[in-house]
């Protein structure tokens, strides 16, 4: 509790040194904002994240110090949604579009005809970086892609002026180690454009960690912008901290013997802290341990010691991406662009639960130590749950622990220090907030193709304690699991359950389902719009999907 207490010193600290840069800079939020020109915008996605991982979000002991300064220097939503998976999130992210219209109603490899599960971007979807170049924007990403395998949906062809992408997955994190690392768009160790496409390799000698070579990248896309004198985007997709576990062995000594309590007092530390800090209130009740997940008590002690270090490797990762995450700052303050930037960061859905992981190739081995170049494993449902507090169930499903994210808003001129916000809002948002702080304006239409309509709203009222108004629920599904929230309410189901009901600002923890006392005509409304959105969309049955028998 020490540790936590300190770190909250810190962060509280950093509220008030922002408040103190913020009038510096601007004179205070109120009055007549200042003329930023117009901003850079500076997207930050964490790969199989959980909602409690940043100490700025109840973490007790993984080190975030540079994520927890952006947090108390700006803006923290509470109640901020993913689209519970990695490929449905970062379309939604890209487009402003729930999952199904941008095309990636399930994952990356599906081969089916219909668009909404095509796979790939849609062609009546249109990018951030689409948009954003028609406001004189340069356009970079660097890190996971994930939004279409096939070269024709590769980023340089959704309005991005350069790249650094994983198109797939998941991979090793070590660049001279196989395991998909022939699908990095890699030549030869100099810049090559093949078939349009800017490419790169290092030597096989190497080693090169991937959180690392990222953000080498994305400061390199930096001073490609600031020699242009553009304004730029940089959209920064890490795979930390996604299977399989690799970490750089000094980070995670850090943490040597962190994790000895296991995963049952680490969630009830973490709920404590969360109440602290102001993010859940101090009446709710944090979830039960997951019915799949032992108590750690029950465990042996060698099954207590490999957990432990499975859950080392797992904040190293975490540690690495946050220590990224300061140089790329620091170096944007030594270029003179910091000021001038706006940073968002989030994760794409919540802890994953998978230990066994299908695919090992030859190199790979069980027997060798988590973390290491050889090594191949995930963390498991049981740190997974943990990274989930105070929430239920996990990645892929549509509960809270499925779709709750992290998420910090930061700049100092636009954004007011120490907001800790809890409007509900969502993944497909980022598209017409950044239209709003560029001044631009969505199409109608692309490269000759009709566009959907966006269907976030903009969140920038609330960088200055305004509020925001949404005209219609929020809607999740994926592969049967469903969900709409509306007015307080959330209708969820797992696949092939029940219809579940809860209050989210009373119960969002999902512990007391009201399906049972809840008056019809609640249900049978929140019900109906689902079953609206549900087919304007384009869902369709998960077993249709999974066995790809859907024909146009």
């Amino acid at each position: 509790m020490f540790i936590f207490s300190a770190m909250r010193a810190i962060f509280l600290q950093g509220i008030r040194s922002g408040l103190a840069f913020l009038i510096l800079l601007s004179g205070g939020c109120s009055g007549e904002k200042p003329g930023l020109h117009p901003p850079n915008i500076l997207i930050i996605l964490a790969d199989d994240m959980g909602y409690s991982d940043l100490g700025c979000f109840g973490a007790e002991v993984i080190r975030t110090p540079n994520l927890d300064r952006l947090a108390g220097e700006g803006l923290m939503l509470t109640h901020f949604y993913n689209a519970a998976r990695c490929c449905p999130s970062r379309a939604s992210l890209l487009t402003g579009l729930y999952p199904h219209q941008a095309g990636m109603g399930s994952m990356a490899d599906q081969e089916i005809t219909l668009d909404a599960y095509a796979g790939h971007l849609s062609a009546h979807a249109v990018t951030i970086a689409d948009a954003l170049k028609q406001s004189g924007y340069d356009t970079y990403t660097s890190g996971k892609w994930h939004v279409g395998d096939e070269r024709e949906h590769w980023p340089l062809k959704k309005g991005f002026d350069h790249c650094f992408s994983f198109i797939q997955g998941a991979s090793s994190y070590f660049s001279n180690h196989p395991y998909r690392n022939s699908e990095w768009p890699w030549s030869d160790g100099t810049l090559q454009t093949i078939d349009d496409e800017t490419i790169f390799k290092y030597p096989t000698d190497t080693l090169i960690y991937a959180t690392d070579l990222y953000t080498d990248h994305a400061i390199r896309f930096a001073n490609m912008s600031r020699s242009s004198g553009n304004p730029f985007f940089i959209y920064l997709a890490y795979t930390a901290p996604h299977w399989p576990l690799h970490a750089l062995p000094g980070d995670i000594e850090k943490y040597s013997g962190s994790f000895d309590q296991g995963w049952d007092r680490l969630r009830d530390q973490r709920f404590e802290n969360q109440k602290e800090l102001g993010i859940m209130e101090d009446d709710w009740r944090l979830s039960e341990r997951d019915p799949a997940v032992p108590a750690w008590d029950s465990l042996s002690s060698d099954r207590r010691i490999y957990y432990s270090r499975l859950m080392e490797v797992y904040a190293a990762m975490i540690d690495r991406m946050d220590q990224n995450i300061g140089r790329l700052i620091r170096h944007l303050e030594s270029n003179g662009q910091l000021e001038n930037t706006v940073i968002f960061f989030m994760s794409d859905n919540g802890g994953c639960r998978a230990e066994s992981i299908p695919y090992l190739h030859d190199y790979f081995s069980r027997e060798s130590p988590p973390g290491s170049p050889r090594s191949f494993t995930a963390y498991g449902e049981g740190w997974a749950n943990a990274s989930n507090t105070p929430f239920r169930l996990f990645k892929a499903t549509v509960h809270e622990g499925g779709i709750a994210s992290p998420f910090i808003a930061w700049n100092p001129s636009l954004i007011a220090p120490g907001i800790v916000d809890h409007t509900p809002a969502h993944i497909i948002d980022l598209m017409p907030t950044c239209l709003s702080l560029a001044g631009g304006e969505y199409p109608d239409t692309h490269d000759g193709e009709w566009i959907h309509p966006m269907e976030g709203i903009d969140l920038s009222p609330l960088f200055s304690h305004q509020e925001i108004y949404r005209p219609e629920p929020l809607f999740f599904e994926h592969h049967g699991n469903e969900a709409v929230l509306d007015h307080g309410y959330k209708l969820v189901r797992r696949a092939d359950h029940p219809w579940e009901l809860y209050r989210m600002d009373t119960d969002r923890t999902e512990t007391n389902d009201l399906i049972p006392v809840a008056g019809e005509q609640l249900i049978a409304d929140l019900l109906s719009a689902y079953r609206g959105w549900e087919s304007r969309v384009g869902v369709f049955p998960t077993d249709m999907v999974r066995k790809r028998t859907i024909v146009p």
